[in-house]
């Protein structure tokens, strides 16, 4: 575990550059572009400069959201992606094109987890995290990156917010909040597994 201080463009470049050699072939990084006009994004500079300058053939990825508003459907998920400025390299909307399932060993809710199919084009994942608040997940750091912003919109999403489904809970409209973290982490190992070695996480 490393740590800094230095919250500017250079101190994200070597802060990735400790954990670097865990990323290798083709490298999604999973980030929150946010809502329109954020705020809790990390700023689009910092990234573009770490993009262009160590790692000019990975790709943003991102999933369509559970709720409607601005990232609902693909269509207007690409435009907030533009309109927040994430316009520097590729942006992956995973689950554009449907679900896959990833197994979930062990999981105390789940047995499989449901992700955007183009999450198993990658090689390896930097999950790059604004670290925050949360008021049913507690802190909002890269479990809740991963285990919800890896799911897909309409399958995965449903199943970490409780919703009936085979093997998940009912709990209507939320489920409690020790149980939702329990559901986030379900979801989250699914993701961490099938990148083994090569995930890592900054927030």
């Amino acid at each position: 575990v490393f740590f800094t201080r230095d919250l500017s463009p250079e101190g994200l470049r070597r802060a990735v550059a400790k954990v670097a050699p865990r990323l290798s072939g083709k490298i999604a990084i999973k980030l929150h572009t946010g809502e329109k006009d954020g705020p809790n994004i990390i700023p689009f500079n910092w990234v573009r400069e770490l993009v262009q300058q160590d790692l000019p053939d990975a790709t943003i990825v991102e999933t369509n959201t559970y709720y409607e508003g601005d990232r609902y459907t693909t269509e207007q998920h690409r435009e907030t992606i533009a309109h927040n400025g994430w316009t520097f390299c590729p942006v992956d909307i995973m689950d554009e094109e449907g679900v896959a399932t990833l197994p979930v060993a062990g999981g105390k809710w789940f047995n499989e987890m449901h992700v955007g199919t183009h999450m198993l084009n990658y090689d390896s994942m930097l999950t790059l995290t604004h670290f925050k608040g949360h008021t049913m997940g507690g802190f909002g750091g890269s479990m809740k990156n991963i285990a919800i912003g890896c799911a897909s919109g309409q399958v995965g999403k449903r199943q970490v917010h409780g919703a009936s489904m085979t093997g998940a809970p009912n709990f209507g409209a939320m489920p409690v909040k020790d149980t939702f973290m329990e559901l986030m982490a379900d979801s989250a190992q699914a993701v961490i597994n099938h990148f083994g070695k090569h995930i890592t996480f900054i927030n």
